[in-house]
């Protein structure tokens, strides 16, 4: 979980196309005399042909960092925020008269469209689109050059510290280090949050988070109340995992570098954000001695063979070919998946389109993402190297594409998802459909050890990973609601972001942090812009929609042992509700797949039911939990 077009900002990207073409002033006569369908029918009309322009600035943004793209990228943005505004205001005219329920709902959607809403002000319009892709760019080319510039490690790099070392000063060293690109940002974000509350007022909301949450077809506050009543069904299996972390992390570095009791500090969970705890299995894993699935090594396989093919042939661009074949082969694997639920194949222009690895001659945001570029130019931008993180990463990204490719025939203020959590559930539904049986089917493991041991180290593994992430892909959006509510303010913008860090995730951070850091900013769906409560919705999502599927694909046994691969039932309930987009309220979609129009967290913990008795059973006697009362002063 993108570049400044996220990985599915589908519904902004979609207004903001829609919202490319300044009404003709000459024409204004003619309509104010259109009817709300006809002025729907027009909105729907130009976003048809004014997609190629804004989604290829962006894209080129995002593929060719450059001060020049970032001129076309702003020049792009503000075109599009200045008729975002226009069309909004226009739509008002409609407000009250007679229009068909797809019209109220189009018009709904082109209010909800930007997560980035523009002041109806030239000069401020402008300065937001500026700073947004000044953001934007600050992170994509951050980097931390502890001894000038011949030490500069970027992002992956330093990701690949944290996950690889052990060593708990070197881990230290680069924590603090990423960090410091985030400073520079803070002023600038604190006058995007200050634009962008102000276009979001003038559209009738009363500040930017409000406006977010609005768009999921129930009141805001009752939406908070949804996201508190799914967190609380899987917080008790949140919080048995972290016990067990916390006492292995406590095993490894001893007692005066992690508390027993407290809060793990940031920086050992062997992610940047600490957001999943999957590159630490090696300090964690229940069961050293059972076999392993191992998918990594199966993959470094196949990528080595490729490189000593071409070092045969004498090839100067060995490596450079071979990484690249490879990347095309694991994307082939994903699609594979689709095709054989009865999805279409990838289109050709995807295959010529697409980034699939990171260019050697400028610099890219390699963060993985999806793109619908108009029609059925679907593209994925993803610095591929091969590993299963990056493989499911492949898989999850497939599934945005196929999203666009099935509602491709939906008026296009409609190509969207039923809410944006859907969009990011349906490539983690496939994700859940990778299990060992399945993996050995695709020759990725030789044989699939089935005892019990093997069982909880696997469910460990996606638990690292999951569940570890819930707490994490709730507080984003807390803290920026409460800053966009004015409620946590520049003051005290660290302050409030750890609190709800230590709250949620039951984390800290390993030093003094303070008001002259930003460390939110790090974390590129703050400089982004990027709505997160998405993640926390499609980890929900995804379990209750694979547990739907199975259903669907007759498979009878426990639910974490079901994969759907190959079936075509599956895939037939699957696409009726990935081809509605976002032409009905979310529940209708839901009910299409599931029969019920209640998100629910339920199918987790049946998932996880073998690793949530085992876990039990390890933290038994043990002090689980942690302080929270930081968190009092700033609620």
């Amino acid at each position: 979980m993108r570049s400044f077009l996220t990985t599915v900002s589908v519904l902004w990207l979609a207004t903001l196309l829609v919202a490319c073409q300044p009404a003709d002033d000459g024409d204004t006569a003619v309509e104010t005399e259109k009817n709300a369908d006809e002025f729907v029918g027009d909105l729907n009309e130009q976003l048809e042909t004014l997609n190629e322009e804004i989604a290829a600035a962006l894209w080129v943004r995002s593929t060719y960092i450059t001060p020049d793209t970032g001129v076309l990228a702003s020049k792009a943005l503000e075109r599009g925020l200045e008729f975002q505004s226009e069309a909004v205001e226009e739509s008002k005219a409609y407000e009250g008269t007679p229009m068909s329920e797809d019209s109220t709902r189009a018009i709904h959607l082109l209010k909800l469209g930007t997560p980035m809403p523009a002041p109806n002000d030239p000069a401020k319009r402008a300065e937001l689109a500026e700073i947004a892709t000044d953001l934007e760019g600050m992170y994509g080319a951050g980097k931390y050059c502890p001894d000038g510039e011949e030490s500069c490690k970027t992002l992956p790099e330093l990701e690949q510290v944290l996950a690889n070392s052990r060593d708990y000063d070197e881990q230290l060293d680069t924590w603090i280090g990423w960090r410091t690109v985030a400073p520079p940002m803070r002023d600038k974000y604190t006058r995007f949050a200050e634009l962008a509350n102000e276009g979001a007022s003038e559209l009738g909301f009363e500040n930017l988070g409000a406006m977010w949450k609005s768009g999921y077809d129930m009141p805001a506050d009752a939406f908070e109340a949804e996201t508190e009543r799914l967190w609380g069904q899987v917080k008790p299996l949140y919080n048995e995992l972290h016990c067990y972390v916390r006492d292995r992390l406590v095993d490894h570095y001893g007692e005066d570098k992690v508390s027993p009791t407290g809060p793990i500090p940031a920086h050992l969970l062997g992610n940047m954000w600490s957001q999943t705890w999957s590159e630490i299995l090696d300090l964690t894993l229940p069961y050293p001695d059972a076999t392993e699935l191992d998918v990594d090594s199966a993959l470094k396989s196949k990528h080595e063979a490729l490189i000593g093919k071409y070092v045969s042939e004498g090839r100067d661009d060995a490596r450079q070919v071979a990484d690249h074949e490879m990347a095309v082969e694991m994307v082939e694997m994903a699609e594979d998946f689709y095709t054989s639920l009865g999805f279409p194949e990838l289109p050709e222009s995807f295959w010529e389109r697409a980034m699939l690895t990171k260019p050697r001659d400028r610099e890219v945001v390699c963060h993985a993402s999806a793109w619908p570029m108009g029609g059925d130019d679907v593209r994925i931008k993803q610095c591929i190297e091969p590993t299963r993180a990056q493989l499911w990463t492949i898989f999850h990204e497939l599934g945005h594409i196929y999203y666009f490719l099935l509602y491709t025939d939906q008026p296009p203020l409609f190509q969207i998802g039923a809410h944006d959590g859907f969009h990011e559930a349906i490539g983690d539904t496939v994700n859940l459909s990778m299990t060992p049986v399945y993996m050995q089917q695709v020759g990725l493991v030789d044989n699939v050890e089935q005892s019990q041991e093997a069982l909880i180290n696997e469910q460990m593994q996606l638990a690292l990973h999951k569940i570890a992430f819930l707490p994490f892909g709730k507080l984003i959006d807390l803290w920026r609601w409460d800053v966009f509510a004015g409620k946590i303010t520049p003051d005290n913008y660290n302050e409030a972001w750890w609190a709800l860090r230590t709250k949620y995730q039951g984390i800290e951070p390993p030093v003094e942090r303070t008001e002259a850091d930003f460390d939110p900013g790090a974390k590129y769906h703050i400089p982004g812009n990027t709505p997160y409560t998405r993640y926390f919705l499609s980890a929900i999502l995804q379990f209750q929609f694979q547990r739907a599927l199975c259903e669907a694909a007759g498979f009878e046994g426990p639910l974490h042992e079901c994969s759907v691969y190959g079936s075509k039932d599956a895939g037939d309930r699957f696409g009726a509700m990935l081809v509605m987009g976002g032409s009905r309220p979310w529940p209708d979609a839901l009910e299409e797949l599931t029969g019920t129009r209640e998100m629910d967290a339920s199918a987790i913990i049946e998932y996880f039911d073998p690793l949530m008795s085992w876990l039990k059973e390890q933290n038994e006697g043990k002090a689980c939990g942690w302080e929270e009362t930081a968190v009092a002063e700033i609620e």
